[in-house]
């Protein structure tokens, strides 16, 4: 018998522990499904989507306890049921609006209301990061990254709606400005805030500026992935925008550099914050170089 090195040991120790945590997350979000039963139909949210928005927290911050990672979870999983409602729901821009404004709402201190599923699972993730000690201070953060979210997602709305009606698309710079649609800025966010770690929340508009570029890598990544479902339910994709493939490979390229750019003065204060982004670029490229999250219609 032979017996494995111990760098390899080592690495799988990391690799069982990060499973493990992101197995006891998956059973948090599935009785989270199971609470908001109207925001989650079994089609596309399928099992294997609350497994892989699990692994992925879980693999990005490794050695972070499922408990540490609830809000980033349950953020991230949030944003999947806003995602679906806004682009594949709302049938005008009257839902469009109602949709947002009763999430405003909610982040504004209002109850949500019987009518608004969305806002109601939105209420219990504010409930649990109240309760970390700066949030009272940067509420307005997070309420502002919540806005730029669902702002960009109604602006998406709003371009696939002219287009089927013969406006023209936006271009790949405008679109890449609106990667705020793509949600991962609220779940750092939401991360770094329930978190309470003095030199994250000193850099915190630091950190926010690493995160957005980030985001655009995340963007783009995701695009390259799902084009061919995108294409099939009528989402926008960066692909369908006139750059080639091998266009936005190297767009990619140079927004990773970027992102190095402005990680590497905040690598000494915050390293952990800086792996964690740099995290959330590599295990992207490895997961959508072979799948997707959504399951099928």
């Amino acid at each position: 018998m032979t017996h494995a090195p111990l760098d390899e040991v080592g690495a799988a120790l990391t690799a069982g522990t990060a499973a493990a945590e992101a197995a006891r997350a998956h059973r948090d979000l599935r009785e989270c499904v199971l609470r908001h039963p109207a925001l989650f139909p079994a089609r596309p949210f399928d099992a294997t989507l609350l497994s892989a928005v699990a692994l992925a927290n879980a693999f990005g911050s490794p050695g972070e306890t499922a408990e540490r990672l609830r809000v980033a979870n349950r953020t991230a999983l949030w944003i999947f049921a806003a995602d679906w409602l806004l682009d594949h729901v709302a049938a005008s821009r009257e839902e469009v609006d109602g949709l947002v404004a009763g999430c405003l709402r909610v982040a504004d201190g209002g109850e949500p209301t019987a009518d608004h599923p969305l806002g109601g699972f939105l209420a219990e993730i504010l409930a649990e990061l109240s309760d970390a000690p700066a949030f009272g201070r940067l509420r307005p953060v997070w309420r502002e990254e919540l806005e730029r979210m669902l702002a960009a997602m109604a602006r998406e709305w709003g371009w696939k709606t002219a287009a089927r009606e013969g406006a023209a698309l936006p271009g790949l710079d405008e679109y890449l400005d609106n990667a705020d649609n793509f949600g991962s800025s609220l779940v750092n966010v939401s991360h770094w805030i329930s978190g309470g770690v003095p030199a994250t929340l000193d850099r915190l508009d630091d950190l926010r500026a690493a995160s957005r570029r980030v985001q655009r890598v995340l963007r783009l990544v995701n695009d390259l992935a799902t084009h061919r479902r995108d294409v099939e339910w009528g989402d926008l994709n960066a692909v369908m925008l006139g750059a080639g493939r091998d266009e936005i490979a190297e767009l990619i390229r140079l927004l990773v550099a970027g992102c190095r750019d402005l990680l590497g003065p905040l690598r000494d204060a915050c390293p952990g914050d800086v792996v964690y982004l740099e995290r959330q670029i590599g295990y992207s490229m490895g997961f959508y170089g072979s799948t997707d999250y959504w399951g099928a219609l």
